[in-house]
């Protein structure tokens, strides 16, 4: 029996335990060892020998900068292990809107003997092996570690600057994302952005420059489809792999499907103004697709928080082209003032979330929109971007 060591004690690793059996944990929060209420054995990364481990598997988070990573002699990623799971694979990634893509099209085909997983919740160690397809949120973390496996569909929606600081550089980021085009065999389909149509793979390679390129290919029309911004193109690139894989466009079904909270969720107050909550917003990207939406209305933006140090040049330029005031919160409320000062953009610092929406609640007018769309991650001043999300929507009911 293989000797498995397990990095981090997560989620995906406590699942991979489950299966490999006699595995031993190593975490970098780990003081002194113990056995779980399962009976694996937890030690200290500075317990880690590689001389008495035959496989390493780490939790997709771990950068590739940790020890443990660096010590190990028999890396695998999660999705490595289970390489040889019978299931037809269905991959998405991408920057924003891959959750989304990926539960819409698990909605689509569930009916046909589909499971959803991945980084959307369910770790592969706890879907079904005889299941017809697995569908897969893929964060670019599990594909920097992946050297075997493969998707026999890719779906990759647009890269904007992410996880740069765990990546090293936007180059290295953007290669994890287009690394499974280099294991995917003739007869296989990749949909991506057409900026990266000249990667060299033997997969059947679909590019697209819009939702509208999409559409237009696949033989979807638009009008048909309820959803609108970011997540018109989500629809469409859920709807394009029923197309590839059952020869038919299912409106009816498409529009059936219920988003989650967080992203672009409207609410009115008591003076029947519109706020929307798209604290799933943590990078530039998402922002600008929130803006994008509301662009025919006056914007009272709410940025700020943990940007991870990204160039924040592409978001204030856009910001210059509409009707926008912004207020900022956060660890990087300084640095957002800065920049909003440089491109002339009206702005007001902000104590935190709270003071920005009291202030909002003074300027705000009913033919307006107040928009939570932070272009940062939560975690400098809340537990989740659900808190953050969750406390700008109960001011907002308390507004009177």
């Amino acid at each position: 029996m293989q000797r498995v060591s397990l990095f981090g004690y997560g989620k995906t690793t406590k699942a991979i335990a489950k299966v490999a059996k006699d595995a031993v944990f190593y975490d970098d929060k780990c003081t002194k060892p113990f056995r779980d209420e399962n009976g694996f054995m937890v030690k200290p990364s500075s317990e880690f020998n590689a001389k008495y481990s035959q496989l390493e598997i780490p939790s997709p988070g771990i950068p590739p900068s940790n020890q443990l990573i660096l010590q190990a002699k028999n890396l695998i990623s999660e999705y490595d292990y289970f390489a040889d799971a019978t299931p037809l694979k269905i991959w998405i990634s991408g920057t924003n809107g891959k959750t989304t893509t990926t539960q819409m099209m698990q909605h689509l085909l569930e009916s046909k003997g589909s499971q959803a997983g991945g980084n959307i919740g369910t770790p592969l160690a706890e879907l079904n092996p005889d299941a017809k397809m697995w569908i897969l949120e893929t964060s670019s973390f599990t594909m920097h570690y992946t050297n075997v496996a493969a998707p026999n569909i890719y779906v990759l929606l647009p890269l904007s600057p992410d996880h740069l600081s765990w990546h090293g550089s936007m180059q290295e980021y953007v290669d994890a994302k287009l690394k499974p085009l280099t294991s995917m065999c003739e007869g296989e389909v990749a949909i991506i952005p057409d900026v990266y149509k000249d990667v060299k793979t033997d997969a059947h390679l679909v590019t697209y420059k819009d939702e509208k390129d999409l559409a237009e290919y696949f033989g979807i029309e638009i009008d048909k489809v309820k959803f609108k911004g970011a997540f018109l193109a989500d629809a469409i690139l859920a709807m394009a792999v029923d197309k590839i894989l059952f020869d038919k466009v299912d409106y009816e079904k498409i529009n059936s499907f219920v988003l989650d909270p967080h992203r672009q969720e409207e609410l009115l107050d008591a003076k029947n103004r519109l706020w929307v909550n798209d604290t799933k917003a943590t990078n530039l990207d998402a922002t600008i697709a929130a803006l994008k939406r509301y662009k025919d209305s006056f914007i009272h933006l709410i940025l700020g928080g943990d940007d991870k140090g990204v160039e924040l040049d592409e978001l204030f330029e856009h910001l210059q082209n509409i009707d926008v005031k912004i207020y900022n919160i956060g660890s990087n409320k300084d640095k957002l003032s800065k920049f909003a000062t440089e491109y002339s953009i009206d702005f007001e610092l902000c104590l935190n979330l709270a003071d920005a929406i009291s202030k909002i609640d003074k300027n705000l007018n009913k033919n307006e929109v107040a928009l939570l769309s932070p272009a940062a991650a939560s975690l400098d001043e809340f537990t989740s971007y659900a808190q953050r999300g969750d406390e700008f929507k109960e001011a907002v009911r308390n507004i009177s």
